[in-house]
């Protein structure tokens, strides 16, 4: 049970996601938290708490626990073939730590250590741990090379941390790295002002409409009929159960009548968004998708206008920098969008920026920068991190619907 969380991911080498790392607010440093019995049910009676497969879905989670949960209080709920358990100090001589770690080796689990300075050899637990994690902000490049060969001998795998970049992604690759922690995977690779590709017009009207306050079903029927990827994707979008569980939507048209004007100019927008960066890790669409998702309650929270869905937009394409490696103000010169939405993408709209500041703090674990928001918005802090929970559920089930349809990212 899981009420406040961050999740940060975990990429291999061709940039899908191979885990995430779950941060628990109310553990120590980000570990797994302790919950009384009170307080467990006060959580689950009023803040509808995840379970590991609303977090991570169908991926692995690393989740770091204390020598003291480890030995005597680790949860045997768990499951040793979705859950990576990270050590939160191995070099603590607790007594009873290496006959703990011996035992979850023995249920199934992995162990993973953070090792800033590449010298877990030197560590009596280290003959029982699987994945390193370095942070390579902190450990010199030259140092990591030295060391990495005995990791690979010891057939242990390792994880860049703080691989910010797309230039310290492929350095971290080409030292050996096998997995990558970071938001590289959302910044662009290079900044190259050019003209989006004629194939894309398509999707750059959606764009518009999605945005536009005069709604023209004829026109939006005419630009997602004329390409067959686009009609198979919005009906297979719309027909997904996290969406949609009661009626079965064969035609635009019938999605119109059913779910109406404004979750259309969503699916439109969403439509758009997953074609547009469909060479780009599928992980950066992911987050723009819980973005979008969470700025669309947030808004729908304080009482703000929806029609056109200007915060769902904002959210949702606040990581177009990443996807079209090009400055957001030279995108804006491309896209046909509203200026309101325009604004807001420039950082010119105080209530859009106070929402971009608390989906960077829930994605980094900054929780006392989600403190400081919640004052500003005039929200519980704990309804925000509810809020939260619900748009990762919505990404998850929306992510289910596109992954079959996207290609692998180019490495």
């Amino acid at each position: 049970m899981f009420a406040f969380i961050a999740r940060q991911p975990i990429l291999d080498k061709s940039k899908s996601v191979f885990a995430y790392e779950l941060l628990f607010r109310d553990g120590k440093a980000g570990a797994y938290p302790e919950h009384n019995e009170e307080k467990a049910k006060y959580i689950s009676e009023h803040f509808h708490p995840l379970g590991l497969d609303d977090i991570s879905g169908e991926k692995t989670s690393f989740i770091t626990f204390s020598s003291d949960t480890l030995i005597s209080r680790f949860p045997t709920t768990l499951n040793p073939e979705s859950v990576v358990v990270e050590l939160a100090d191995p070099t603590e001589n607790t007594s009873g730590l290496f006959e703990a770690c011996q035992h979850i080796k023995q249920l199934g689990f992995k162990l993973a250590i953070d090792d800033p300075m590449m010298v877990g050899a030197t560590h009596d637990i280290f003959p029982l741990i699987d994945i390193v994690k370095v942070d390579v902000t902190k450990t010199r490049f030259e140092t990591i090379e030295k060391h990495i060969p005995r990791y690979h001998d010891a057939n242990v795998q390792l994880v860049a941390e703080q691989v910010d970049t797309q230039d310290n992604f492929s350095t971290c690759v080409d030292l050996g790295f096998d997995f990558f922690q970071g938001y590289f995977f959302s910044q662009p690779e290079a900044r190259i002002l050019r003209q989006l590709p004629a194939s894309k017009m398509n999707i750059v009207d959606l764009m518009g409409e999605s945005s536009n306050n005069n709604f023209n079903i004829e026109r939006i029927s005419h630009i997602i009929e004329r390409d067959a990827t686009l009609s198979f994707l919005l009906l297979k979008f719309i027909n997904n159960p996290t969406i949609n569980k009661r009626y079965k939507i064969t035609s635009l048209k019938h999605a119109l009548n059913y779910m109406g004007e404004v979750e259309i100019k969503k699916f439109i927008a969403l439509l758009s968004l997953t074609n547009l960066g469909d060479d780009k890790p599928l992980e950066i669409i992911h987050m723009s998708l819980v973005r979008a998702k969470f700025f669309d309650l947030l808004a729908e929270r304080r009482g703000i206008k929806n029609n056109p869905p200007i915060s769902f937009l904002v959210g949702l394409f606040s990581l177009l920098e990443g996807l079209l490696d090009q400055s957001m103000t030279d995108i804006l010169k491309q896209l046909p969008l509203s200026d309101e939405v325009n604004d807001a993408l420039l950082g010119k709209n105080l209530e859009l920026n106070s929402y971009m500041t608390l989906v960077r703090a829930f994605e980094s674990a900054l929780w006392m920068n989600v403190i400081k928001q919640a004052k500003v918005l005039n929200i519980d802090q704990k309804q925000l991190h509810m809020l939260y929970n619900q748009a990762i559920v919505w990404g998850n089930g929306v992510r289910s619907a596109i992954s079959s349809h996207y290609p692998r990212a180019t490495a």
